[in-house]
């Protein structure tokens, strides 16, 4: 019963709540002993506060009792990505150079609007530093695992964030994504995760990697994301980013179904190399979209791999995420980081500039691309995972991280929202995902997709043997 209670969607534990049949303390309670038994062989959590996240607990009993919830995931237990602002607690990035003892007294917007939304706030999940890399291990805490194979990386940047939900160790996490890393970790470990359109959830202070950089829901089921999104979304001011607020109740939403819709289906981009496991899931999975009343056809959306426009918006971030440290403190950085800066450092801004106009002519093209179709499905990864503590798979030797991520980094580069989704297994049992592309501002539709398939399947009940 205890390991249930900590794989409970939110939505049914707040059912549970409002019906009396569970009190947020109790679900707090298994989560803690849980992540005490669990998180040592995952390293999922960097920080967890067990004084703080029941004094929340208890706040949101008290609430439920008196039939006065402050919202849909009142009591949800969730988690944030340790680059994210959190009020009394130290933001490291992964990182030695940053220095703890600080006065650590802001709250980040989507920190923020959890906390106003009566969550469980159960700790801080790992991150590389700076979050620079599609894995997660960093040289301040260590290497992240996959709760399907503790050998093998859960993804990253989000990747500890991923590893929390997969292992049952909190319901709810936020994650941030520059290039797919949200979507990578969220395909390595066989749970939901959505990068949503650029502005959708209001950051302060802006990442560093600047405006390829967005924030969103990591959760077990799509309705789970939809309920967390709705809350995340709420306006701030400090982001001058951000678009203007809408009071979407994008649960609402979900059981539109996918019905007229018209699905362009590309395995592979039309430059991509995937694995064919990988391939024939996905496959599996367009069909299912069609005999759900799809139109779905297998087309490219026409654009040459951007992987090296995205390298120099990526390859610049690094730099201002680093610019300021001593000679002494580089020097403790995670060595390929070191050399992403360095690379970033001799870009010119006649280089910039360059990568600009093709980024503005990418995003042309997808806009273009959705007045045809309304969504685009190809695989989350073009790889299973591979063995923690590296960058790429053993058969790519030292290549970079954007290598196996063809699917994630060019929708960074136009904005859009992507949903990475679990559809099945590898024989070595290993999760497999696709992604679901919408239109910019199309956040409610990918989730509305995600939703559809969801209901037809199972992947996403499935839970690791720890």
């Amino acid at each position: 019963m205890s390991e249930d209670l900590c794989y409970m969607p939110a939505a049914d534990l707040v059912a549970a709540y409002r019906a009396g049949k569970l009190s947020p303390v109790e679900v707090t309670q298994a989560l803690l002993t849980r992540i005490a038994a669990i998180n040592p062989k995952v390293n999922a959590y960097n920080l967890v506060d067990e004084d703080s996240a029941l004094r929340d607990a208890k706040a949101s009993e008290a609430r439920w009792k008196a039939g006065q919830p402050l919202g849909p995931i009142d009591g949800v237990p969730a988690s944030i990505k340790d680059i994210i602002l959190t009020k009394g607690w130290p933001t490291l990035r992964g990182s030695k150079t940053v220095d703890p003892q600080q006065d650590w007294t802001e709250d980040a917007p989507v920190t923020a609007r959890l906390r106003e939304a009566g969550c469980v706030i159960l700790g801080k999940t790992t991150s590389p530093e700076f979050g620079w890399k599609g894995v997660t291990d960093s040289p301040l805490t260590g290497i992240t695992r996959n709760p399907w194979n503790t050998d093998l990386t859960p993804g990253g940047s989000s990747g500890g964030a991923s590893a929390q939900v997969a292992a049952g160790l909190g319901q709810l996490a936020v994650g941030t994504d520059g290039g797919g890393s949200i979507r990578i970790p969220a395909g390595f470990t066989g749970i939901a995760g959505l990068k949503p359109s650029f502005g959708r959830v209001p950051a302060a202070p802006l990442s560093p990697f600047g405006t390829v950089a967005h924030l969103g829901p990591m959760t077990k089921t799509v309705r789970d994301a939809a309920l967390m999104l709705r809350e995340m979304a709420k306006p701030d001011a400090r982001d001058w980013f951000a678009l203007p607020y809408q009071d979407v109740d994008y649960a609402a939403k979900l059981n539109e179904g996918v019905k007229g819709l018209k699905i362009a289906y590309s395995p592979t981009l039309g430059f991509a190399k995937v694995d064919p496991e990988i391939l024939a899931a996905v496959d599996v999975a367009a069909k299912q979209f069609a005999a759900l009343g799809a139109t779905v056809e297998q087309v490219d959306p026409g654009f040459a791999d951007p992987r090296e426009i995205f390298h120099i918006h990526w390859f610049l971030g690094a730099y201002n995420a680093t610019m300021a440290l001593s000679p002494e403190k580089f020097a403790m950085l995670d060595p390929g980081l070191q050399k992403t800066v360095e690379a970033g450092a001799k870009i010119t801004t006649r280089q910039y500039l360059q990568a600009q106009n093709e980024r503005g002519k990418l995003g042309v093209q997808m806009r273009q691309f959705h007045e045809t179709y309304d969504l685009l499905l190809t695989p989350s990864l073009a790889v299973l995972p591979f063995t923690a503590g590296r960058v790429a798979p053993e058969s790519m030797g030292d290549a970079y991280w954007t290598q196996w991520t063809p699917f994630t980094y060019p929708f960074n580069l136009t904005q859009q929202p992507g949903l990475s989704i679990p559809c099945g297994f590898s024989k070595s049992g290993l999760p497999i995902s696709l992604q679901l592309v919408g239109p910019m501002h199309g956040d409610a539709l990918v989730l509305r997709a995600g939703a559809a398939y969801e209901a037809v399947t199972d992947w996403h009940k499935a839970r690791p043997k720890l």
